[in-house]
C-alpha cells in the first residue's frame, strides 16, 4: 500500500464519518465533507456552533471511516488545525475543487469554519477478497 493508492482511493469519496470526543468526553460523530491533499490531510468546513467544532477546539485528535459501499474502508486518525479563513488558497481551493458551493458559504456565512487533519495512523481494508486486504500506514 503506498500514499498514491491511498491518495486515489480517497479521493474517490466525497464523504467520510467524522468521531471526535465532546468535552465531558463523550464519543460523537458526524457526516462531513471531504477533500484530500497529496500528502493525505483532510479538509472539510463546518460552522462555529456545531458541536463538532467546540469538539475539535477542546480535543484535536480525531478518526474518521471513508468508503464503505463497495467493501472497502479506511479507517483514519489524525489531528485536526482549525484553518483561518484566508489561509493558503492552495489548501483552501483543494477544498473547493471538490465542492464548488463551498466558496459561497467562505463568501457569505459569517460561522464557517475549515479543519485540516494531519494523518497519523491509516488502514486500508479490503472484504472482497476470500483472505480480506488489511494494510496499516503510521506516519
Amino acid at each position: 500500500m503506498t500514499k498514491d493508492f491511498l491518495y486515489n482511493l480517497i479521493r474517490q469519496n466525497k464523504f467520510a464519518v467524522l468521531a471526535t470526543v465532546s468535552k465531558d468526553n463523550k464519543p460523537q460523530s458526524a457526516c462531513v465533507g471531504i477533500a484530500v491533499t497529496s500528502e493525505l490531510k483532510l479538509i472539510f468546513d463546518t460552522t462555529s456552533d456545531s458541536r463538532k467544532y467546540n469538539n475539535l477546539i477542546n480535543h484535536s485528535n480525531v478518526s474518521f471511516v471513508i468508503g464503505w459501499e463497495n467493501g472497502q474502508t479506511i479507517q483514519y486518525e489524525g489531528v485536526a488545525a482549525n484553518l483561518n479563513k484566508n489561509t493558503s488558497s492552495d489548501i483552501l481551493n483543494t477544498y473547493f475543487e471538490v465542492f464548488p458551493d463551498g466558496i459561497d458559504r467562505k463568501d457569505n456565512w459569517k460561522n464557517i469554519a475549515y479543519f485540516i487533519v494531519e494523518p497519523k495512523w491509516i488502514r486500508f481494508s479490503d472484504f472482497n477478497e476470500i483472505t480480506p486486504r488489511i494494510e496499516e500506514m503510521n506516519f
